[in-house]
């Protein structure tokens, strides 16, 4: 296997709203509210609407759920399902949640993104496994974003 880069994004974000620990963890959602992809084969914004449904487990490890809308420079509309852990040192973690710019090489985001688009100029993204490696911000997310070849 091989890994090729597929895109670059810059996933802007609203304050997240903290619901409370449930029966799986403290529960969070986190809104999108825009943004801005790149690569070789598509560019173009992150629509607002989506979100990031995450749940933090009692390890400390936050389960990553994001959905969310991407539009090409050409008008194509692509579905994302992007889902992974974030998880590191409870000093590292502690950094993060007060809003910190931490050097990604200090925890560890790893993702998989799956698409969908009716758009066949993008159809070959229906059928791709990606796996992304991600950073958080205090009001973004980055995620280097790679098809497995």
């Amino acid at each position: 296997m091989r890994l090729q880069a597929l895109f670059k994004a810059d996933i802007e974000l609203a304050p997240a709203q903290e619901l409370g620990a449930g029966p799986l963890g403290r529960r969070r959602i986190i809104a999108i509210t825009g943004g801005r992809f790149v690569g070789e084969r598509l560019s173009g914004r992150v629509l607002p609407g989506g979100a990031d449904w995450q749940v933090i487990r009692a390890d400390g490890v936050a389960e990553l759920d994001a959905r969310y809308t991407l539009e090409t420079g050409d008008g194509a509309l692509i579905y994302v399902r992007n889902r992974g852990f974030r998880h590191g040192p409870a000093e590292v973690l502690k950094r993060l949640a007060a809003g910190e710019n931490v050097d990604p090489a200090q925890y560890y985001m790893r993702t998989t993104p799956l698409f969908e688009t009716g758009d066949e100029r993008y159809a070959w993204l229906n059928r791709m496994v990606c796996v992304a490696s991600g950073a958080r911000r205090p009001a973004a997310v980055e995620l280097e974003v790679f098809e497995i070849l």
